[in-house]
């Protein structure tokens, strides 16, 4: 399910934005204990670029009132996301002052328990998607999760890894946006128990990798295929088939997005969400016209391949070889 709702989500990111810019990819661990630090400034989008740029399976994590949703808390569950409860959420509606503290104790446990199998885990340290161009304070969790994990449960190897997103436009939809991979930092090597410390040495590395940092011109070279000219006029005719099998539910997706949205950072999110729902919609129709019109289960499936095919090379035509 992850790898699948990975390759869409690939494909949608390269629909929307015209290339994803990544300078540090070496930086990336392939292997261990991973903690992702991440600025949130665009919503769901932060969390599908991270997805698509890490090389791994990654545990997402996400504000708790998502999941009270229940198709969310469905997908939650399939996906195997770590629900957590900001402190503003414990308070609404409620007379309470003081949040309480064991609110994300089973959320601290879930993460533990993943980082002991080796596993990687995002985080938005800022604890909210905002517009702002700079950091917003981050809150502790993340430091408090590193410790705990090191110290109390002995897990070695732990590494937490600041990545910056920096969108040229993030609302705006044929814009570039760049990705910097910050410098790790090695909780093996962190001999302060603080976890104030801590954080703050996470912010300085998160800002050096977002705020401070621009867009970058272009991606570090990768390796890249050498395409004959056999292949490289099969990735022409399918990346203009997908143009042309796409374009209408890409159109509208965009169109409802932009009536429904009340803020920067939802018109890329919605219509992501809404362009994929449109474009099952209608794989759903021209497959079962197919069918029927040529009395051909073969042909229904061969017709699909082709609209996956051309949807995955008319997103990936003009880049580079990704992960």
């Amino acid at each position: 399910m992850y790898s699948i709702l990975r390759w869409i989500a690939s494909i949608a990111l390269h629909w929307f934005y015209r290339d994803i810019r990544v300078i540090g990819r070496e930086r990336i661990p392939l292997e261990g204990p991973l903690l992702i630090a991440v600025n949130h400034q665009n919503a769901l989008v932060d969390s599908l670029i991270v997805g698509w740029l890490i090389p791994r399976r990654v545990t997402m994590t996400a504000k708790a009132t998502l999941a009270e949703n229940p198709i969310m808390g469905l997908l939650f569950r399939l996906l195997h996301v770590v629900p957590l409860r900001r402190v503003r959420d414990e308070l609404e509606g409620t007379r309470e002052r003081v949040p309480d503290p064991e609110r994300n104790r089973r959320a601290f446990r879930e993460i533990i328990d993943v980082l002991e199998d080796l596993g990687a885990v995002l985080l938005f340290p800022e604890g909210k998607s905002h517009n702002k161009h700079t950091l917003e304070p981050l809150k502790t969790g993340l430091a408090r999760l590193a410790l705990q994990a090191s110290t109390e449960r002995g897990i070695a190897g732990i590494k937490i890894l600041p990545i910056g997103l920096v969108f040229e436009d993030k609302g705006a939809p044929n814009t570039v946006v760049g990705a910097r991979i910050g410098e790790v930092i090695e909780m093996d090597c962190w001999a302060r128990e603080n976890h104030l410390i801590l954080t703050e040495e996470i912010a300085r590395r998160l800002r050096e990798a977002s705020e401070e940092a621009s867009l970058p011109s272009k991606s570090e070279p990768v390796g890249r295929r050498k395409n004959g000219l056999l292949r490289k006029g099969f990735i022409m005719v399918a990346a203009w088939w997908g143009r042309v099998t796409h374009h209408l539910p890409i159109r509208i997706a965009r169109n409802i997005a932009v009536q429904r949205s009340t803020d920067a950072d939802q018109p890329a999110t919605l219509t992501i969400l809404f362009g994929i729902g449109l474009v099952i919609l209608t794989y759903v129709i021209h497959v079962t016209v197919v069918g029927i019109l040529l009395h051909s289960l073969l042909a229904a499936v061969f017709y699909l391949v082709s609209l996956l095919c051309g949807a995955y090379h008319a997103a990936f035509q003009e880049h580079r070889k990704r992960p």
